[in-house]
């Protein structure tokens, strides 16, 4: 310990480390002390592993949260004359459900800050998507922003670098360290950067399945019941969906693929899974500001289609534009009759990965043209000769390199003999308050 800092990281991870609990002042300063570069990186890595292993209590994990939050900036949209409320999904294969539900909600009268980020392995991310759109811009300064949600209702950006530093920092830190899977640091992740972004109320889409970044069921209602309890305590209306990701959402996995879906679901298509997730998020997130409006008249009126117009070109987007198309482009097919009784999510996310539509690290670049059409799913009754899946590729490298994850006796896609009896998780599978 120096003269200046009231503790010493060291006495700190051995607390933690032997099972301890840190003290709301030694969490305080630990947070703070890490992001100013006190806590050296290697330090930060024995108490990530410190807590891995040993867990945080319920007033430590509160008490971290509220130091990661306290790390920034807090944004305040007090002078909005429409509530707030934001969506948080853990992500999943397919899951372009943000980009029809801000506008649908904004169209019903709320605020909808959402602040989003770029996918990382199989999962894809929503500034990814939007990005394919020409001339969409994802960085919007906090003036900008509050603008387009007083003008537009909703927004979609990245978060700006002063919300919860800390977080970046650790966030980066535990995925290099095999840290990233724990709930007490996954939920104060999360709800630090909800929370910090200053909405009213948030609804949460916690994913499980194989294709989820929380594949058990049980850990993942654990997850939402964590995060709920985070919200609660900080005066945000917080609600959790535990919704099933064992198999991709909707047809279209990959960037310019999902926002074609997307404006699909708008225009009053769209796959059914798509659609019935996109209207239950947005009437929990409704039911949350006490807003009484149906969000399918909405997208029947044509007023959420208006409002996904404005809010792309108010950040530099063109929503007439064309949308990239890949050059390559393969439909695999059905080798016997039969009954769908298996389309694994994971499998078609590394797959979509692979054609070049995720990235391995955060500065690898992706394509937006890249990605997947899955074209039949379990239940599906399919001939001989039937399309089961479209990938579309920028070069024969890259479909070269996904197509074992699609074929062969360990296929994404699994034909079996008519009558086979096959399991899918329901689409919503809790819902925690």
């Amino acid at each position: 310990m120096s003269d200046t800092e009231p503790f010493a990281a060291v006495d700190l991870i051995r607390v933690k480390r032997d099972g301890g609990t840190l003290s709301p002042a030694q969490i305080d300063w630990l947070i703070d002390a890490y992001t100013r570069g006190h806590v050296q990186e290697e330090q930060m890595s024995a108490m990530a592993m410190a807590i891995y292993f040993q867990g945080l209590s319920d007033p430590e994990l509160v008490r971290w949260t509220q130091a990661m939050i306290r790390s920034g900036e807090r944004m305040d949209f007090a002078s909005l004359s429409r509530p707030t409320v934001d969506k948080h999904s853990t992500g999943g294969v397919g899951d372009k459900i943000t980009l029809p539900l801000v506008p649908i909600v904004a169209a019903c009268g709320a605020a909808v800050p959402q602040l989003s980020g770029r996918g990382l392995g199989h999962t894809g991310g929503t500034l990814d998507k939007l990005e394919s759109i020409p001339g969409w811009r994802a960085h919007l300064s906090n003036a900008e922003m509050l603008a387009v949600l007083d003008d537009v209702g909703g927004v979609i950006c990245a978060a700006g670098s002063g919300l919860a530093p800390a977080d970046r920092k650790l966030y980066a830190l535990r995925d290099v360290t095999s840290t990233v899977d724990i709930i007490p640091l996954i939920a104060s992740s999360i709800m630090s950067k909800k929370i910090a972004e200053g909405t009213s109320a948030l609804v949460l889409d916690v994913k499980t399945g194989s294709g989820a970044f929380m594949s058990d069921t049980a850990r993942a209602v654990e997850l939402a019941r964590t995060m709920v309890a985070l919200g609660r305590d900080e005066g945000v209306r917080t609600r959790a969906l535990v919704t099933a990701m064992d198999v991709p959402l909707g047809v279209a996995a990959g960037n310019a693929l999902e926002v074609a879906e997307s404006v699909d679901v708008l225009a009053g298509g769209g796959p059914a899974d798509v659609v019935e997730l996109t209207l239950l998020l947005a009437r929990h997130m409704l039911e949350l500001v006490g807003i009484n409006a149906d969000p399918a008249e909405a997208i029947a009126s044509g007023r959420a289609m208006d409002h996904w117009r404005r809010m792309i070109r108010a950040q530099g987007g063109d929503p007439d534009a064309p949308l990239p198309q890949a050059p390559i482009v393969e439909t695999l097919t059905a080798d016997r009759d039969g009954i769908i009784t298996r389309c694994d999510a994971l499998a078609i996310g590394r797959a979509a990965w692979r054609l070049g539509a995720g990235r391995a690290t955060k500065d690898d670049p992706v394509s937006a043209s890249a990605g997947i059409e899955v074209l039949a799913k379990p239940g599906d009754e399919v001939r001989a000769g039937d399309p089961l899946l479209r990938l579309h590729a920028e070069d024969a490298a890259r479909l070269e390199a996904a197509l074992p994850l699609l074929a062969g006796p360990e296929s994404a896609v699994v034909v079996s003999p008519p009558g086979t009896a096959y399991s899918r998780l329901p689409l919503v599978v809790d819902i925690i308050d």
